[in-house]
């Protein structure tokens, strides 16, 4: 099963920002394991854009979906055996990139 693993920020207290070497490492773990499908940083807040087609006319917005003091500051892409795999995993990559993770299931 696939999961989505989203790095959350805070603005006011972020994750440290000296461990590229160690996710780095992770990653090339998680790709040995066979685990890895993508993974990626993302730019700051401030360099969203929200469109809404919704309407007549699309409507684009500068800025976040939400503003919140947290943020998807990156997200993984995992293919494991189960949640459990998952959240294992997830437990040492939050404390790798010193920043919260949310896992949820692909449907």
């Amino acid at each position: 099963m696939r999961y989505l693993v989203s790095v959350i920020d805070d603005l006011e207290s972020p994750g440290s920002a000296d461990r590229r070497s160690a996710i780095s490492a992770f990653n090339e773990r998680l790709i040995a394991d066979g685990y890895w499908v993508f993974a990626g940083g993302l730019a700051d807040p401030d360099a969203a854009t929200v469109i809404d087609s919704r309407g007549e006319e699309p409507v684009f917005s500068d800025g976040p979906f939400l503003e919140s003091k947290e943020y998807l500051a990156g997200v993984w892409v995992w293919e494991a055996p189960d949640r459990d795999v998952a959240l294992k995993l997830a437990t040492e990559a939050s404390a790798i990139c010193d920043r919260k993770l949310e896992v949820r299931p692909f449907l």
